[in-house]
């Protein structure tokens, strides 16, 4: 077995492989030549080759990779099936789980007294009118997870509702992604200067809001949607959730003023080099490209005296910017 066979190309492809590769490079017209062909037909000819990503034609030239590139080529593309294949199975397997929890149900005479849930599964609807009534007719603190509050049209509305809300005596307390400093930055000073309470974290899941202690409202499933949305008056879901929402608060950093971002961005930046987080991650989680995290990356370890990206986390913690 050659390595082209392993490859899946067969016999007559391989000659043809052993003809062109000594020519990558060349024009349809030369390769033509030498197969004997019409320049009209190479790309018919090539096709087994081309389809295993052997030859490539562009600007009317062919050309040919070595085995080893063809080789190395194969393999990226059969791990990304893989991946993509484990992702579906994932997905099915969570399915799975969905169809056995819904049929996961006492039979009659196992249980007694059962009661539904307090809350309702809805879709759509005016949300701002209901947001708004919802905020003006309750009591208590208003706690949102907000991923993506600033790409949404009622954004200023919202703000002036809770900065009514703030203005009567309500705490309102807010945790954004750290990539809202470049999307954003007037969002979220305008929630300040409401008297919101706001904090940063690398990133969020979900969006959440509780009010009052005794609403809850979440997209279905959890994420960035506005509909189907679950409205949650459950006291067990409620106090499950805003638990969850203290986790997030609790890990956030507080934003003081957004006149000058960059300490904050510094410390995820750290945060995120402890974790050992990857470049591209790091990129996306912050909002910048991966040459600026890779200089940031790099300015940071020598100011810090760093050989390596855990010792500048490590030494960060030890002066004390985490």
């Amino acid at each position: 077995m050659s390595v082209l066979s392993a490859l899946g190309v067969s016999a007559d492809d391989e000659r043809c492989y052993q003809q062109l590769l000594p020519l990558s490079g060349s024009s349809i017209a030369e390769i033509a030549t030498v197969l004997r062909v019409e320049p009209g037909n190479v790309a018919d000819v090539l096709a087994g080759l081309t389809a295993l990503g052997i030859t490539r034609l562009h600007d009317d030239r062919v050309a040919v990779l070595r085995a080893d590139q063809a080789l190395a080529a194969a393999i990226s593309r059969e791990a990304a099936a893989a991946a993509h294949a484990r992702d579906r199975l994932d997905d099915l397997a969570g399915a799975v789980r969905l169809l056995v929890a819904a049929g996961t149900r006492p039979a009659p005479g196992e249980v007694g007294d059962v009661q539904p849930l307090d809350g309702e599964l809805s879709s759509g609807g005016n949300a701002l009118e209901l947001l708004t009534a919802m905020i003006e007719q309750s009591r208590g603190d208003l706690l949102f997870l907000r991923p993506d509050a600033w790409r949404m049209p009622r954004e200023s509305a919202i703000s002036e509702v809770v900065a009514r809300a703030v203005e009567s005596g309500r705490r309102s307390r807010a945790v954004y992604p750290l990539r809202v400093l470049r999307e954003a930055p007037e969002i979220l000073q305008n929630r300040v200067d409401a008297g919101e309470d706001v904090r940063l974290i690398d990133d969020l899941p979900t969006r959440l809001m509780i009010i009052g202690g005794t609403h809850a409202i979440v997209p279905e499933p959890l994420g960035y949607s506005d509909s189907p949305r679950l409205l949650v008056r459950q006291g067990a879901l409620v106090a499950a959730l805003t638990l969850l929402f203290e986790l997030y608060w609790d890990r956030a950093s507080p934003v003081s003023e957004l006149s000058g971002p960059q300490s904050s961005e510094r410390t995820f930046l750290l945060r995120q080099l402890l974790s050992g987080a990857k470049d591209e991650q790091i990129g996306r989680t912050m909002g910048i490209s991966l040459r600026t995290v890779r200089r940031r990356i790099s300015q940071l370890m020598i100011e810090l005296g760093a050989d390596t990206r855990f010792q500048a986390g490590a030494e960060a913690a030890r002066r004390g910017w985490l």
